[in-house]
């Protein structure tokens, strides 16, 4: 498989930004499914690669990863600053289906991450249900948006800048989100997070609300804590997750 690291200008951020690509390598030309594997708070497009060994376990599958600078915006369109969802939404995947071999549809794309990508993978699914056919996520911060933080809480005025004066109820709050859904356009959704991460309490929430909806979803809990020795460990649950979807 060949690894790249793309540079591209998109419109919805107004600057250059950057991803890596896994691309399996294949005789002829195909065109392949892609995953779009999303970090968490503190991250970057680097550091699946730098704290996994993602390479290692897509490795023999017809599988394209796309691993995109999130910065910190919850990978939505905030309500002062960054537009996060645009620009992956629109600007990246328009770009990765331009130059590289892909499957163009919603059949042939899935979305995950961890923390908060894991809420932002629900969050574009669900925004998108036309662009994503399985979404996944791990240890995700899914109250984000369904409440806001007191105004003395760590990072509250950064969450309201993101967010706007009152989300809950609006497009960046999961729970509205998943009621308001279209059901026949659901994508295959899985949700996992460990027994010791501070982040349980609300993803079990959100599974609870996912089974008072009836919506079908995979959900699991895991001995472990919000870190890269239990992300890199149930990737590769998430990668089978998708495959399946994706029927490779």
């Amino acid at each position: 498989m060949a690894l790249c690291e793309v540079h591209y200008f998109s419109p919805a951020l107004g600057m250059q930004t950057s991803a890596y690509v896994i691309v399996p390598e294949a005789e002829g030309r195909r065109q392949f499914p892609v995953l779009y594997l999303l970090h968490g708070l503190s991250d970057d497009h680097t550091i699946w690669l730098r704290r996994t060994s993602i390479e290692r376990y897509v490795e023999g599958l017809p599988l394209m990863v796309v691993m995109p600078n999130g910065g910190r915006g919850f990978y939505c369109d905030a309500a002062e600053g960054f537009a996060y969802d645009t620009a992956i939404s629109r600007d990246l995947i328009g770009f990765i289906d331009r130059v590289f071999p892909t499957r163009n549809d919603r059949s042939g794309r899935c979305i995950g991450g961890l923390s908060m990508g894991g809420y932002g993978s629900l969050a574009l699914a669900l925004r998108h249900p036309d662009l994503f056919c399985s979404a996944a996520s791990h240890s995700g911060a899914v109250a984000f948006g369904h409440r806001m933080p007191a105004p003395d809480e760590a990072l509250a005025s950064e969450w309201r800048r993101i967010l706007g004066p009152d989300p809950v109820g609006g497009p960046n709050d999961l729970f509205a989100l998943a009621a308001a859904i279209d059901r026949e356009h659901l994508p295959a959704i899985r949700i996992d997070c460990g027994t010791s991460d501070f982040l349980l309490e609300d993803n079990r929430a959100f599974h609870q609300h996912l089974v008072d909806l009836g919506i079908p979803h995979a959900y699991a809990e895991y001995p472990g804590e919000h870190n890269w020795a239990y992300w890199d460990e149930h990737v590769q649950e998430q990668i089978l997750f998708h495959a399946r979807a994706l029927g490779i």
